[in-house]
């Protein structure tokens, strides 16, 4: 699982990564799986973090936790992240997920700077 980890962010042209923040940092299961990538897996990579926690006192997580990380780890270009409150998202009965509007909103913001940044075209562009 491991190889098979690695071999799809070396194929890959950006990441996404996502997290729960807990007493102001990422998860230890992300810890772990960043721990087990070479050391510049992200090299040339556009990267995308998300995280989610209890509160905002923990929106600073993904510049000051996560970013460095990502960026030791050869990241060439790191967009703005995005930190929503665990509140805002629901599981439904059929295990899909919602988003709050406003935070759907920018969301939607981000995934559109990380696609430019991809040199694809951004969502809110083909849907306006």
């Amino acid at each position: 699982a491991i190889v098979e980890a690695t071999e799809l962010f070396a194929r890959a042209d950006g990441v996404v990564v996502g997290t729960p923040v807990y007493k102001a940092s990422y998860s230890g299961v992300l810890k772990a799986l960043l721990d087990l990538l070479p050391q510049y897996a992200l090299t040339g990579k556009t990267v995308l973090p998300l995280a989610t926690g209890g509160s905002v006192a923990h929106v600073l997580a993904i510049d000051y936790a996560l970013r460095p990380v990502l960026n030791s780890m050869g990241a060439a270009h790191i967009v703005q992240g995005w930190f929503t409150l665990d509140k805002d998202i629901a599981v439904q009965d059929d295990g899909s997920l919602t988003v709050a509007p406003a935070a759907t909103e920018a969301l939607s913001q981000v995934v559109d700077q990380f696609s430019a940044a991809l040199g694809r075209i951004p969502l809110l562009a083909v849907a306006g």
